[in-house]
């Protein structure tokens, strides 16, 4: 029982953390993939490295650990203000062509990334560029300006 208590506050305060301290936690990976995916790696490294090399024990916890996120992504469907929370919503880095200074250092987003993200879009330089919007995986997506005249 002790094993699944572990589980369930790992996963809890694993979630918590990795939350406040960064958007970007994993490339393409939502939070909660991020911590899914760390959490049972410890799980697993733990139950063959450490003391307890019970396989009852992994086995109850890495079934905890998969109960739980998908209870989590189910809460996050039926309430989207918990997903909002969880998982964070997009936030404009760049309006109108204009940089968000402020809010590009509070995401810890350089110019460099910005200009990456615009590259891979095909637009050359970020004066081609309308919005930058960082996702909810840490993605952060480019919309282009609308040349003159179209419609």
């Amino acid at each position: 029982m002790g094993t699944i208590l572990h589980a369930i506050a790992g996963y809890f305060f694993l979630m918590i953390v990795v939350r406040v301290l960064t958007r970007r936690p994993g490339g393409q990976m939502t939070l909660s993939d991020f911590v899914l995916v760390f959490l049972m790696g410890g799980v697993i490294i733990l139950s063959t490295a450490g003391n307890d090399r019970s396989l009852t024990n992994c086995t109850c916890a890495v079934i905890t650990i998969g109960l739980l996120h998908r209870m989590v992504s189910w809460a996050k469907i039926k309430v989207p203000r918990l997903g909002a929370i969880i998982d964070g919503t997009p936030i404009v880095l760049m309006k109108h062509g204009q940089i968000e200074d402020e809010i590009m250092r509070g995401m810890q987003v350089q110019r460099a990334d910005l200009e990456a993200a615009a590259r891979l879009k095909g637009i050359p330089s970020l004066d081609k560029a309308d919005y930058a919007i960082l996702e909810r995986n840490g993605g952060i997506s480019i919309i282009e300006k609308e040349e003159e005249g179209d419609s």
